[in-house]
């Protein structure tokens, strides 16, 4: 009854204005509220222009958005990021977003790094898919672990399974024996994860430069654009769309098309060569003095990216895929929670609980301040481990978050006073530099989260009516654009 109540003072009280004023952050479950003043200042002179205090504005507060990328905590804010990591990573596939087209013509893979085995778990294999989408695959997998003879492990479990897993079944990815498991391997692999496919990407580099001497060919480097996906079992793994580019030893900043001579095939080599040849150990530790060993798992999969021609992996597919994976974490695990402490980990933690409580204890109890290098397993404990971006890329790959927010911003801006926004805003970010006044904001956080369950509710409401518009429109276009490609019936 209160948010209703709340609702409808708000709806009959400047609703409109206050709409207006929180548009940006409408769609977020919780936004930053901030108070203070904005300036307008003369980019020439330094000249305060104008003044507006926040106390002017509709609730004394600037709303903006919480940014958080995870779909489980903001799903307005995720699809934002979602949808900028798309064009982001096909922007360097196909150019565009201030990217020359021409890198369109640049030989191209997509790869997929898996972590190795730290211990037998249930899988779910199909070894031949039938089915169009395998995210709602119906196809009959494989037994799990079938097996022509049945031993037991030094615990007394059973290490085989013949059950033909379900996409739901909740066995995926838990462990045959938990107390045989190597979980420190595990979490300890997860946090040395970037480090390894940072070496990885050096062997790949130095394996095609040397293919290009011996072929007499100028210097070559390779531009990623790169995604992180837990596996069930709580492992991370890679997607990687690798681009293969030349190197402008006057403008080394420069995206140049490579030489001719190598080709996909050679940048799959390459990725092959360097997933089998990259491995290092860890620093000692004193669970396991001779360190861990961090290498990359036998399941590698290289696949040509083209735009020419037949081939069914595809630029939007490469793009769509890298993007999904973006907003998502430790979900699939059954996990789900913020930065852990000494008040919280003992609610998340425990040697002898579940898969997922054995991985965050190893986390807490390897991360120990004592143990030097390890440190980073603590702070990341509630990410089983891993501390890398969800989202990377060369900085040579294609635009950035920044472009493509500044470009929101400026899209904005630009309305008239009848909401018809100006075309081609990104193309024209060039004009913020020419702009003869600059916007100074001085801002404290005032808090998070809408004023009332009331706010929240037509806030939502709006910003969900706005993308249901948009999807329909966008439907309605493409609709027309078949129907204008196809050929007529009859003259």
């Amino acid at each position: 009854m209160f948010a209703h109540d709340s609702a409808l003072t708000r709806a009959g009280d400047g609703y409109y204005t206050w709409l207006d004023h929180i548009w940006s952050a409408a769609g977020c479950t919780a936004p930053v509220r901030l108070h203070g003043q904005v300036h307008t200042v003369d980019t020439h002179t330094g000249a305060i222009l104008a003044t507006v205090p926040t106390s002017e504005l509709p609730d004394g507060v600037i709303y903006k958005a919480c940014g958080n990328r995870r779909v489980t905590i903001c799903p307005s804010c995720a699809e934002t990021y979602r949808r900028d990591a798309y064009q982001l990573v096909r922007s360097g596939l196909t150019g565009g977003k201030g990217v020359d087209e021409s890198v369109s013509t640049h030989p191209a893979v997509f790869a997929t790094f898996t972590a190795p085995a730290f211990g037998p778990v249930h899988t779910r294999h199909v070894r031949t898919h039938t089915c169009k989408d395998k995210t709602r695959c119906t196809c009959r997998p494989e037994p799990c672990h079938a097996r022509r003879t049945i031993d037991t492990c030094p615990h007394g479990v059973l290490q085989a399974c013949f059950a033909r897993h379900g996409l739901a079944d909740e066995r995926i990815g838990q462990p045959l024996c938990l107390d045989c498991y190597d979980h420190d391997h595990h979490v300890v692999w997860n946090n040395q994860a970037g480090e390894l496919w940072r070496r990885t990407k050096q062997a790949m580099e130095r394996h095609l430069n040397q293919l290009a001497r011996r072929r007499g060919l100028p210097r070559i480097r390779i531009a990623h654009g790169k995604a992180a996906e837990y596996q069930r079992r709580g492992a991370v793994h890679f997607h990687v769309l690798l681009r293969l580019d030349g190197l402008d030893p006057d403008d080394p900043t420069a995206v140049v098309a490579p030489p001719d001579g190598p080709t996909a095939d050679d940048l799959v080599d390459a990725v092959q060569h360097a997933a089998t040849a990259t491995r290092f150990t860890t620093p000692a530790h004193d669970e396991n003095p001779g360190g861990w060993s961090i290498a990359w798992g036998d399941q590698l999969d290289v696949r040509p990216l083209s735009l020419r021609g037949d081939n069914p992996v595809t630029d939007a597919m490469v793009a769509a895929y890298l993007a999904k994976y973006a907003t998502k974490g430790t979900e699939v695990t059954g996990h789900v929670s913020r930065r852990l402490d000494h008040a919280s980990i003992e609610h998340h933690a425990n040697r002898a609980g579940t898969h997922t409580e054995r991985l965050i204890a190893a986390c807490w109890d390897l991360g120990h301040p004592d143990h030097e290098g390890f440190d980073g397993l603590r702070r990341w404990a509630h990410m089983l481990g891993f501390g890398g971006h969800f989202f990377t890329k060369a900085r040579r790959y294609s635009t950035t978050f920044a472009a493509l927010r500044a470009a929101r911003v400026h899209y904005r801006r630009t309305q008239d006073a009848a909401h018809e926004y100006a075309p081609d805003a990104f193309e024209r970010q060039a004009d913020l530099d020419d702009e003869t006044t600059l916007v100074i904001s001085e801002l404290t956080y005032a808090g998070s989260g809408w004023k009332t369950t009331g706010d929240a509710l037509l806030a939502n409401t709006a910003a969900a009516q706005a993308r249901e518009y948009t999807r329909a429109g966008r439907e309605e276009l493409a609709f027309e654009q078949a129907c204008s490609s196809s050929t007529p019936l009859a003259a």
